[in-house]
């Protein structure tokens, strides 16, 4: 749900409820899908087979117009080009290997900056995402490119394991879709213009899971779309509980699919759950075939692993970050992106027969859960920071009933904006819990150079470890 209706939307009655996702449906489905679907996901599934020079070549040309466009047309862009260029015998802009590589905080803090000139950013769909820090990111997009990016998904995702979203489908992601404070089902609200059931992943616990098993028998989706923790922790409940679930096609994202979790819901749904990796910044896309190899889509973005420090590329088996270059968005592209994830990819091509690169492993999305004194664990605390002086942020977990927000400021952060955030966190846990704000200069990093955004010392359990 949009940020700014929350309140509202909260207080309404469970009908009205279902009734206004389906109104956030139907405008979702205008952005998203429209008459060139069908044609783009055919020839998606068209360029699966092509060869090494095909794809080079086609890749080629589109990068040429994206490059072109981005140094003549992007103000951020442009104005680097501007600055080399003052120098004689400058890098050429024509050549990817010469663009700078782009940190996600530049595009956090101005991103205006990267649309182009020709496009006006009110007559565009805007999406957010906070990233590792609480900070939102916000993306325009046209629909043009909308529909492209989602016919890539249609293609990748869903026919290539024989569903399609013209039939029913469930997903179990990390919005608020059910006020925190409800303890009786439905746990969920039926958005009927994208034939959706969309549950709340907040409220899964074994008191609730046959709650769940009955929604999604009554709904009859023939695919779920979750988040790899939550997913894991209601099969892990309705399989204790000798709960039966559907048998329907399971796809996971936003996080690491840990074997664990692969396991639980393979057995507890009766087929084979599948990885995917995206982002909202549609800078890079990969999904996961019936071999099992984790196909990058090369139309979506162009791929890179670079070493770190040096930024010198890493050839295929080595680890390093993963940099992306969008093909999709050429309204805002974003050149040699940063996405903070790192990644390896695989030296063998897939027995699929699919000429796409395959990824070994991604890294780097794996997070710790904070885990309820009556036993749910909760993901996705970005939201909780939305609108307030923070930099970056982490939710720190030392008991049961011990939660501790870090906060790099970026502002004057007074009592005010404390009581503010201690106010979304007890929200969000729904749970009496004892709630502290700590302001910090830096935050602790991973040896990969990441700030983990939730930290929990309580043992994970069903979902698996980090």
């Amino acid at each position: 749900m949009i940020e700014a209706f929350a309140p509202l939307y909260r207080r309404l009655p469970t009908p009205a409820r279902s009734l206004a996702a389906s109104a956030r449906g139907l405008y979702l489905k205008h952005w998203r899908y429209g008459a060139q679907t069908e044609e783009e996901v055919e020839g998606a599934l068209e360029r699966d087979t092509w060869s090494a020079d095909r794809w080079g070549s086609w890749l080629d040309e589109r990068l040429a117009k994206l490059l072109r466009r981005a140094a003549s047309k992007v103000p951020y862009y442009r104005a680097y080009w501007k600055r080399i260029r003052s120098v004689r015998n400058g890098p050429s802009p024509e050549i990817l290997e010469n663009w700078p590589v782009l940190r996600k905080e530049v595009v956090r803090e101005n991103p205006l900056a990267f649309l182009a000139e020709d496009r006006d950013a009110g007559r565009m769909y805007r999406n957010r995402t906070g990233g590792t820090t609480g900070r939102p990111l916000s993306i325009y997009s046209t629909r043009a490119s909308l529909v492209r990016h989602y016919a890539l998904f249609e293609a990748r995702v869903r026919r290539w394991h024989g569903v399609s979203r013209a039939e029913r489908w469930a997903i179990l992601g990390g919005h608020l879709v059910i006020p925190r404070s409800r303890k009786a089902p439905p746990f969920w609200v039926h958005n009927k213009p994208l034939n959706q059931l969309a549950l709340s992943s907040h409220h899964v616990s074994a008191p609730a899971a046959s709650a769940y098993a009955e929604a999604l028998w009554r709904h009859a989706p023939s695919h779920l779309v979750t988040l790899p923790s939550s997913g894991a922790l209601l099969a892990s409940e309705c399989l204790g509980a000798g709960i039966p679930l559907p048998k329907l096609a399971v796809f996971s994202g936003s996080e690491v699919l840990l074997d664990s979790q692969r396991a639980l819901l393979s057995r507890a749904f009766g087929t084979a759950a599948r990885n995917t990796y995206g982002m909202i910044e549609m800078a890079a896309a990969a999904s996961e075939c019936a071999e099992g190899s984790l196909h990058v889509w090369p139309d979506e973005g162009l791929v890179e692993i670079l070493e770190d420090g040096t930024d010198a590329p890493l050839p295929p088996g080595k680890s390093g970050r993963l940099v992306a270059t969008g093909l999709v968005n050429e309204d805002m592209p974003l050149i040699r992106y940063d996405t903070g994830d790192r990644a390896t990819l695989s030296e063998s091509p897939c027995r699929c027969g699919r000429r796409l690169p395959v990824l070994e492993r991604v890294e780097g999305r794996t997070q710790d859960l904070v885990v309820t004194r009556d036993g749910r664990r909760i993901w996705y605390w970005n939201p909780v920071f939305y609108g307030l002086p923070v930099a970056q942020a982490q939710i720190f977990q030392e008991s049961l009933d011990s939660i501790r927000a870090r906060v790099v400021v970026s502002g004057p952060f007074g009592e005010p904006e404390e009581r503010q955030l201690v106010y979304r966190i007890r929200l969000r846990l729904g749970v009496a819990a004892e709630v502290s704000v700590e302001t910090v200069p830096e935050l602790p990093r991973t040896a990969a150079g990441r700030v983990r955004s939730v930290i929990s010392l309580i043992a994970r359990g069903p979902s698996g470890k980090s």
